[in-house]
């Protein structure tokens, strides 16, 4: 009979821990439960949940560092850096609506947990860069404290960035300290249409290197434009290409219009202004350009900026017309590009993280897609969402290599030796 146990105090969460040991009994770790359906499916028979373990310990605007506890809601404490015009300058996405939560119901210690990073990534950093200090208690019952309250706080081994991106295999934690920063004056979008999957990463390139201090690029191909939500003037229906610049407002008004008019010629363009700029955004964090199917098959790629075009037309090359039905066969011509109708995709980070949703298939395409990746320069893929027949018959997450796995083993038995938290989850990862 499954448990579920609701701590509110990192001593309970001790017990629980110990608990689990003595009866050798795994735990599964959730905060509000909107992430399980990524990873392995774990077999567990108690539920950990830590949303008994919310609020904001400490908030020091002027300081610009926030304490909280993990269970506490991210919409929640968002809510609380608006107001003193401030924010998570790392963007973290709202990815509960993948596996069919609600929207707004993830928590803050989920989202370190899987280093949610969002468009502002080019510029701010992932979360881990943001993460000063935690308190948690391992997976052998034992409570630690790591970093601080200021940035440069680390002697040793930095354990926030450790935990963050462990999904819950290392350490369950229970408080948490983050940096903040100021939320920008003014928010504009740059929009560029009608460019290919190559022209527009060249473009999204040329933004990058040049001196308007770009803060986030993304290309949707057409198809995908359209589901964002945000209504488009100048050329609805065609593939866009997104540069955001954010700051004082003159200096946003100046370099959206120098962008414009360095990336923009013979081409149609557009600008979005705050809230239709933030809404875009906020779309391409959340993926929600991609949820509509909610049959297919999630993956989230990471790959070199300048081979996310190559990647895309090597996956298309490599998911012949034999494996779909035959509604879904060939390729055509959309808009300039060349797409394939089983699939969908969209670049962001300016072409270095790729979305990319294709029909059920036994094997989720993953051969095809690891085999796509290794060829154009290497990188990573994980599947965000399949059954769970797929997800443990396919590694979830990108296989390592021997030294590395062994490494991770390693450090797996520092944290967890009994394999009490999380078990199965990252697959041999850990």
């Amino acid at each position: 009979m499954r448990v579920d146990l609701k701590p509110t105090t990192i001593e309970q969460i001790v017990d629980a821990v110990r608990g689990a040991l003595t009866d050798q009994q795994p735990l599964e770790i959730v905060g509000r439960g909107t992430k399980r359906g990524l990873g392995r499916p774990i077999q567990a028979g108690a539920t950990l949940d830590l949303s008994g373990l919310s609020g904001i310990v400490a908030y020091e605007p002027a300081e610009l560092i926030l304490t909280c506890l993990a269970g506490t809601p991210l919409a929640e404490v968002e809510s609380a850096l608006a107001a003193k015009s401030q924010q998570f300058a790392f963007e973290p996405g709202d990815w509960g609506p993948i596996y069919g939560a609600a929207v707004g119901q993830g928590t803050i210690g989920g989202a370190l947990a899987c280093n949610l990073s969002g468009p502002r990534r080019l510029k701010a950093g992932a979360a881990r860069d943001h993460f000063l200090g935690v308190a948690a208690v391992s997976g052998r019952g034992e409570i630690f404290k790591a970093g601080g309250k200021v940035v440069k706080n680390v002697t040793g081994y930095d354990l926030p960035k450790l935990l963050c991106g462990s999904y819950g295999t290392l350490a369950v934690m229970a408080e948490v300290t983050l940096k903040v920063l100021p939320a920008s004056e003014k928010s504009r979008t740059v929009l560029l249409f009608g460019l290919d999957d190559g022209r527009a990463v060249a473009a999204m390139s040329a933004a990058l290197n040049s001196p308007h201090e770009v803060a986030s690029a993304a290309h949707l191909p057409a198809r995908v434009a359209s589901r964002t939500g945000v209504e488009l003037v100048i050329k609805a229906g065609a593939a866009v290409t997104a540069v955001r610049i954010e700051g004082p407002g003159p200096s946003v008004e100046h370099r959206c219009a120098a962008l414009r008019s360095e990336l923009g010629a013979g081409i149609a363009t557009e600008e979005l202004h705050s809230l239709r700029s933030m809404m875009f955004w906020r779309a391409v964090r959340d993926v929600a350009p991609l949820l509509p199917d909610k049959e297919a098959q999630l993956w989230r790629l990471s790959v070199p900026p300048a081979a996310g075009a190559r990647v895309i037309m090597d996956i298309m090359s490599g998911l012949s017309r034999s494996d779909f039905p035959s509604p879904l066969r060939g390729r055509v011509r959309e808009g300039g590009e060349t797409t394939h109708p089983a699939l969908d995709y969209y670049f962001d980070w300016a072409g270095g993280l790729i979305w990319l949703a294709l029909p059920p298939r036994a094997d989720a395409g993953a051969a095809v897609i690891r085999a796509a990746i290794a060829r154009q320069g290497g990188g990573h893929a994980t599947l965000m969402r399949a059954g769970e027949d797929v997800r443990l018959a396919v590694p979830v997450f990108e296989p390592q290599s021997e030294p590395l796995a062994a490494l991770s083993a390693r450090v797996k038995d520092s944290f967890d030796p009994q394999r009490i938290l999380n078990p199965g989850r990252m697959g041999d990862r850990l």
